[in-house]
């Protein structure tokens, strides 16, 4: 016990500080977590010649290439490195209403007609006098009522490009890729990563965003206006911190 108590008080300032940083900068995406954590955006980058020779020509009289993929030439991601689009189309909507109240009393009498023989010596005992039959009383009366409501709205129709970081034993790509616009002094940030299967892919060589799995996808900005409509640091830990 005396050791839990120990390492939560260890734990305590990490927590904090996690608090404080996501209070200021903002809430952080998690890895992708299939079976790891989401490989490193700074890739190694490796040149075509030491990561495939390619297929060698074909041989006379035959129109196929030994080392080729297919017969019609496989345009779709399948290897490290290779890049096919992401088509992010969010329209969702959701609307939750709750309302909860309850209320209770309750009343608890006891009475001691027989105690040793001293009942008629409690009465001297106690002011105001005793009575036997109503010894003890107690009660009690309480009510709570509470209501809600969320309203969601959100739409996002995005057009990505993603690289394949990683290939699974079973075949599965762990994908990812950012996009970054700047305007003046503002700039725009898509990210998106997660798995994909290869027969999701279409034929065109993309994928919708309800075919990824562990899907990750964040679009913010920062510069000028976003700091701008961004509360204050000091104003959001009050907020976040104050009891009242």
């Amino acid at each position: 016990m005396r050791l839990s108590l120990l390492a939560l008080l260890a734990m305590a300032p990490l927590g904090a500080c996690t608090t404080v940083t996501e209070a200021v900068r903002g809430p952080e995406l998690a890895p992708v977590g299939y079976p790891a954590a989401l490989v490193p955006r700074n890739q190694e980058v490796i040149l075509a010649s030491a990561r495939d020779p390619g297929p060698s020509p074909a041989g006379p009289n035959s129109l196929w290439r030994a080392g080729a993929r297919a017969f019609f030439i496989d345009q779709r991601a399948s290897r490290v490195g290779d890049i096919l689009t992401v088509q992010i189309d969010i329209d969702d909507s959701a609307k939750t209403s709750n309302s909860t109240s309850s209320s209770r009393t309750s009343e608890v009498n006891a009475g001691v007609s027989n105690f040793f023989g001293l009942e008629s010596s409690l009465g001297r005992v106690f002011p105001g006098g005793f009575d036997p039959a109503n010894a003890v009383g107690a009660g009690s009366n309480s009510s709570n009522a509470g209501s809600g409501a969320v309203t969601r709205s959100e739409k996002i129709s995005l057009t990505i490009a993603a690289v394949v970081s990683a290939v699974l034993p079973n075949g599965n790509m762990v994908i990812q890729g950012t996009q970054e616009v700047r305007t003046n002094a503002e700039l725009r940030q898509l990210t998106v990563a997660g798995i994909v299967r290869p027969e999701d892919i279409t034929s065109s060589n993309t994928i919708r965003h309800t075919q990824i799995a562990e899907a990750r996808i964040s679009y913010g900005g920062r510069g000028d206006i976003s700091r701008v409509q961004k509360t204050p640091a000091g104003q959001s830990i009050v907020e976040r911190f104050t009891p009242f």
